[in-house]
């Protein structure tokens, strides 16, 4: 019996010893997610050959405490007979996947086993779970917090990263802090001052030409008032080597820097959002080897890309990644980061008046750009020097336009309105650019108190890549806990005959208190699915879904 086994059996006889002699039953809480397919052959989508045509993720949680002071959180995780399609080898079969004990008294939190945390905005450290994405790199180890008189906290860690059942052989240490000068400014303000330290000991990959710690240094202010908020950060990465075509590089090693800049005001129905980001080799896994997986496994920071977070299918087809990469593919194909800025306009018009009717109306506008850093780029001798502020080839820009209207106390209606520009051959290093145009209407008719109609239509134009995209989308909620759908995405001026699919789904959904169950059968598109501006790619896939979540105590 190897050691990760035996010391799982001795938490749960402890774990058991707790239930059994302890209070610890009577607060317990526990949870269950399980999401299910069953993939079927399609001409239009391909025919698979995979040994398993049924899959299942499923996620048993369980929650208590003791007394005041002691937490306990168990995650039992099955992935049989075998994973969906596209999540990492390593969720395999049923094991333990999360084991932590927390301790809580006074100003102390100790934890010890898996944990999540965050320094900043996760520009050095980020740790979470999204069971959408397979993303799950909690850190198994030790974290330690301190608050001293409500205005200075402090916490350290250190642990190895979770990836599917297995750890990485790099180890992870980090310390935080964070000063409160509020008081100091008495006027309803709140004003923070950050600085953090993570580094990463990749103890897998040693090398005479680089050290085995990579460390990172942020620094950060917060201010907000009641109609203004700035946030402010800057990162410093020492030296890490560069992967050229796979491999990391001997000679091509390069510092990593960051820039955040988020300020925003609101007021009297008016709200502006602003964003800079500059990154430059600002990639970070808790094994180097890691970089460029395709699952974000061992990704120790967290990069989202920031551009509009929209809820329609067309408007998420040329979706963005944030790119804080150094790539060097070709003399044409030179990149060492990003740097760009969103932008938020919102702006309510009050009811009762000419452009706000009965019920009022919200607009709102979003801009973004992101571009390639400015520099000098010399492929063949591997080395380049980059621009602070400066712009250099484009990545991505948007412009949207949207308005929310409630006509009477049955019908409601989206516009939106979204211009696109996706360099294609640099963000996903092939060739090509995309223009496009988006426009969506989303229409919801109340029948009665219980009972709704929901009509989605959307269009996309562009004479480039696949050409257009139509799409339709019908629910129909016959009560607060029964609805059911059909949608269809359909790519109907493909140059390619045989690619003018129909992508369609149907399926419905019930809910009963904190229990959740969906069904759906259809075609799933090929590419980007992304949540919060982190992204996983999934591959074309025809068959019947389902999904459960609910609770026990």
């Amino acid at each position: 019996m190897n050691n990760k086994k035996t010391i799982y059996i001795l938490l749960l006889c402890l774990f058991n010893n707790f239930i059994l002699n302890s209070q610890i039953l009577k607060n317990l809480t526990s949870s269950y997610e399980s999401f299910s397919a069953y993939y079927l052959d399609d001409s239009k989508t391909g025919d698979f050959s995979y040994d398993k045509r049924f899959r299942s993720n499923n996620y048993f949680n369980l929650k208590s405490n003791i007394g005041n002071n002691w937490n306990f959180e168990l995650q039992i995780e099955s992935y049989a007979p075998k994973s969906l399609l596209n999540y990492s080898e390593n969720f395999e079969k049923t094991n333990i996947s999360t084991f932590k004990i927390d301790y809580n008294k006074n100003n102390l939190s100790v934890s010890l086993g898996n944990f999540y945390e965050q320094f900043g905005s996760g520009m050095i450290l980020r740790s979470w779970e999204d069971k959408d994405l397979g993303i799950n790199n909690s850190i198994r180890g030790l974290n330690a917090k301190y608050r001293i008189n409500d205005e200075i906290n402090i916490s350290t860690l250190i642990g190895n990263q979770k990836k599917g059942f297995k750890y990485s052989k790099g180890f992870i240490v980090g310390f935080n802090s964070e000063f409160d000068f509020s008081k100091a400014i008495k006027n309803n303000s709140t004003f923070l001052l950050g600085l953090s330290y993570v580094g990463r000991n990749d103890q897998k990959t040693k090398s005479d030409f680089y050290p085995e710690m990579t460390n990172l240094f942020s620094a950060r202010i917060d201010y907000s008032s009641s109609s203004f908020y700035s946030n402010f950060e800057i990162v410093n990465k020492s030296e890490n080597p560069v992967v050229i075509f796979g491999s990391l590089s001997d000679s091509f090693i390069k510092k990593g820097s960051a820039i955040l800049l988020n300020s925003g005001y609101f007021k009297n129905g008016l709200g502006l959002d602003f964003t800079f980001r500059r990154l430059e080799n600002m990639s970070l896994f808790s094994e180097r080897e890691a970089f460029g997986n395709v699952y974000n496994e061992s990704i120790v920071n967290y990069l989202p890309a920031l551009t509009k977070q929209h809820d329609y299918s067309l408007t998420n087809l040329y979706v963005y990644a944030a790119q804080p990469n150094v790539s060097f593919q070709s003399p044409m194909l030179t990149k060492a980061g990003e740097i760009g800025i969103q932008t938020d306009l919102y702006y309510f018009i009050e009811n009762e008046t000419f452009f706000g009717g009965k019920y009022g109306t919200n607009l709102s506008i979003n801009a973004s750009v992101w571009n390639n850093l400015d520099g000098n780029f010399d492929f063949n001798n591997q080395k380049y020097e980059t621009e602070l502020l400066s712009f250099g080839e484009k990545y991505f820009s948007e412009i949207s336009f949207e308005i929310r209207k409630k006509w009477s106390e049955k019908f409601d209606n989206i516009f939106l309105f979204v211009n696109q520009y996706y360099n294609k051959r640099l963000v996903e290093e092939t060739t090509d650019e995309v223009k496009s145009n988006i426009i969506v209407l989303e229409n919801t008719y109340k029948l009665n108190s219980n009972k709704s109609l929901r009509l989605e239509l959307q269009h996309l134009s562009t004479k480039d890549d696949s050409k257009n995209w139509s799409a339709i989308a019908l629910e129909f909620n016959l009560s607060s806990a029964f609805s059911i759908y059909f949608s269809d995405l359909y790519n109907y001026q493909n140059p390619e005959k045989d690619k003018k699919i129909h992508y369609y789904n149907a399926g419905g959904s019930y809910s009963k208190g904190i229990n959740r169950y969906t069904v759906n059968y259809g075609r799933q598109r090929g590419g980007l699915v992304c949540t919060g501006g982190i992204c996983r790619y999934v591959p074309e896939s025809t068959g019947l879904s389902f999904g459960i979540t609910t609770s026990f105590f």
